[in-house]
């Protein structure tokens, strides 16, 4: 499968966590903390097959930069799970994807990437749709218990957190995804837990409903589990301002998914702004997609 196809399948299961994260009877960190844990523990599981002995030395030459990840990653679900608590779960979501911003900005002074003319254009067209999307929520009046202000500087502390992930991971080598998600979670897990323990508790984890566990365990193994291993052995063999557009298809999925399921109402403003991100995703990607339509035409003249 296609590295990009791979990167949107992923971007589509995670614009549906905060239907889940509302869900969860637990407070911000404890919904991390377990987040981390079921997922590297569903990723160790599987990692007793997928493992080999070259593994470990991978591990080893890639440990600062997995323990970097691994620390901003803790911080990155705590700030963005407070988002949805205090603001709309569109709010939330794009404010905290003002990161593909920050990774294209700093991609080519990080990672040493050259701007082009197609992918400044596509980030500044899909960053004028993200602020008439948040200035469409921001003017709608806030409802009771919300603060949307302290919610979408949640978003945006998320957001930093998540550049230093991917922009952090760009640099890996001789790694694989499921190596790295694997590691990655466990150390958020680790650094978690005694805060966890101190703020939330054992008792209120352990005292969790039902519906809460379900919920938990779809988002360690699917959104988290799944969707990471997926999405960072894609990302190696992409440049960094590519990601960035890409990474615009979650803030949308999550704000038709908010409309749908919580009845937040999407006005004329906040469609155009999805259409001009869409667009701009589309327009980037173009050269990728008449490359996959040639290399299929050859492949057929060739049979």
């Amino acid at each position: 499968m296609n590295n990009k196809i791979r990167v949107i399948l992923s971007m589509l299961i995670w614009g549906s966590i905060g239907l889940l994260v509302r869900g969860i009877e637990l407070p911000s960190m404890g919904i991390a903390f377990l987040r981390a844990v079921t997922a590297s523990a569903f990723l160790g599981v599987l990692g007793i097959w997928m493992l080999n002995k070259d593994s470990k030395t991978a591990i080893k030459n890639n440990i600062k930069p997995l323990m970097i990840t691994g620390l901003a990653m803790g911080f990155n679900w705590l700030l963005l799970f407070q988002a949805y608590k205090y603001t709309t779960i569109s709010n939330a979501t794009l404010s905290y994807y003002f990161a593909p911003v920050f990774i294209a900005v700093l991609s080519p002074l990080v990672l040493g990437e050259k701007f082009t003319a197609k992918k400044i254009s596509s980030v500044f067209a899909a960053m004028l749709g993200l602020y008439l999307i948040l200035s469409s929520q921001s003017a709608q009046p806030a409802a009771e218990g919300y603060n949307h202000l302290l919610g979408i500087a949640y978003g945006l502390g998320g957001a930093a957190f998540y550049a230093i992930i991917i922009l952090t991971s760009k640099r890996m080598k001789g790694i694989s995804g499921f190596e790295t998600s694997l590691v990655q979670l466990a150390i958020a897990a680790m650094v978690m837990l005694p805060v966890t323990l101190i703020n939330v508790g054992a008792g209120a984890i352990l005292g969790m409903d039902k519906t809460s566990w379900l919920l938990i365990l779809t988002l360690g193994i699917v959104h988290t589990g799944i969707a990471y291993a997926n999405y960072f052995s894609a990302i190696r063999d992409i440049d960094g301002q590519s990601i960035a557009v890409l990474s615009y298809i979650d803030p949308i999925s999550a704000v038709v998914l908010a409309s749908v399921v919580f009845g937040e109402v999407m006005s004329t403003q906040q469609i155009l702004g999805g259409l001009l991100i869409l667009g701009s995703t589309l327009y980037s990607q173009l050269d990728s997609f008449s490359g996959m339509k040639l290399g299929f035409l050859k492949n057929k003249n060739a049979a």
